[in-house]
């Protein structure tokens, strides 16, 4: 059975289960496809077909997310809160926020590539040390940085 493709927006959601045995709102959840492997494929292929690989340095890649990542503020820009899934933001400026984030993540993905970052497994690594430092039994529901309540 092939996976539904989620429209830009639309949610792909799973119930959560909580202590009182209700369910919260659901979860929105990623497509499983594609991974970030076959982004950084996707992506090393685009650049080496355009010669690009002679621009794509670390420092360059940082500089070009960062400057991506701007472009995604100047979205929120006087906006004041906005409440989870946009559900006031019109169609246009959704699609407009996904290539924005598209465009981070592909730098994001190409700047680890460059330096060597296996990011899935760094992404593992980093929560396990922040389920260290950041233990539920004393964090939560509290936002306080872990200097905050070590013992």
């Amino acid at each position: 059975m092939a996976e539904r493709e989620t429209p830009i927006g639309e949610a792909s959601r799973s119930p959560v289960p909580q202590e009182n045995g209700l369910s919260a709102p659901p979860r929105f959840s990623f497509s499983a496809q594609p991974t970030l492997e076959d982004i950084r494929r996707l992506q090393a292929q685009f650049t080496d077909e355009r010669d690009w690989n002679q621009y794509h340095q670390p420092r360059n890649l940082l500089l070009a997310m960062v400057g991506e990542v701007g472009e995604v503020a100047e979205l929120f820009q006087w906006k004041g809160e906005v409440a989870e899934g946009l559900p006031d933001w019109p169609e246009h400026e959704r699609k407009q926020l996904a290539q924005e984030l598209s465009d981070v993540l592909i730098y994001l993905v190409e700047l680890a590539e460059k330096c060597h970052v296996d990011l899935p497994r760094a992404v593992l690594e980093k929560m396990d040390i922040n389920r260290q430092k950041y233990p539920a039994s004393k964090v939560h529901g509290s936002a306080k940085k872990y200097t905050e309540y070590q013992d």
